[in-house]
């Protein structure tokens, strides 16, 4: 099999939404098209340099004498996520940056936000694009937190927003994430 420009692709979001959230322990999607459980609430807008996702091993290299490498040896690997939520005033948002907890109110009524030391909350993420061809991919991670956050720039000439790290952890199976992906393209 040789090259296949077809194969070639870019990832853009759904446009029905592609950063979703809910609580830990809810039901997981297992494909790339069916419709996410009612628990999943869509984080809105991400910025524009999308998801970046970092899944590379930690790894010592051991040489011998003379410079060759004779083992590598495998200390793990975190499995994160990067992306901006930058609808700053959706209080979903809110609460998966700050905790459920710590965000109280409507934005009608008044939000009240509580900043504080509490650790971060364990939630499932989803993500949904679509590829090159009409094809979905999902990513789905059973088990994230928020373990970093770049610093909130309020000013007039960017938009206001939450650039996050998500580190995900095990599941009960091992993985740290799965991912599916699906033609969505119908024959006749």
């Amino acid at each position: 099999m040789g090259n296949t420009v077809s194969n070639v692709t870019t990832g853009k979001p759904k446009k029905t939404g592609a950063i979703f959230s809910a609580p830990l322990g809810s039901t997981l999607p297992t494909d790339a098209t069916t419709a996410l459980d009612k628990a999943f609430v869509c984080m809105g807008y991400a910025g524009d340099d999308g998801v970046t996702n970092s899944d590379a091993p930690d790894t010592d290299t051991v040489k011998a004498w003379g410079g060759d490498t004779v083992l590598i040896i495998n200390n793990g690997k975190a499995d994160t996520f990067k992306l901006k939520l930058i609808e700053a005033l959706n209080p979903e948002v809110l609460k998966a940056v700050y905790n459920s907890s710590n965000v109280t109110g409507t934005l009608a009524d008044g939000l009240t936000v509580k900043a504080n030391n509490d650790d971060g909350e364990h939630r499932v993420w989803v993500i949904e694009m679509i590829m090159r061809g009409n094809v979905a991919k999902r990513i789905v991670i059973p088990d994230a937190v928020i373990s970093d956050m770049d610093d909130i720039s309020y000013t007039d000439s960017d938009e206001t927003g939450y650039d996050v790290t998500l580190t995900a952890m095990p599941d009960s199976d091992g993985n740290s994430h799965y991912e599916y992906i699906k033609s969505t393209v119908t024959t006749a």
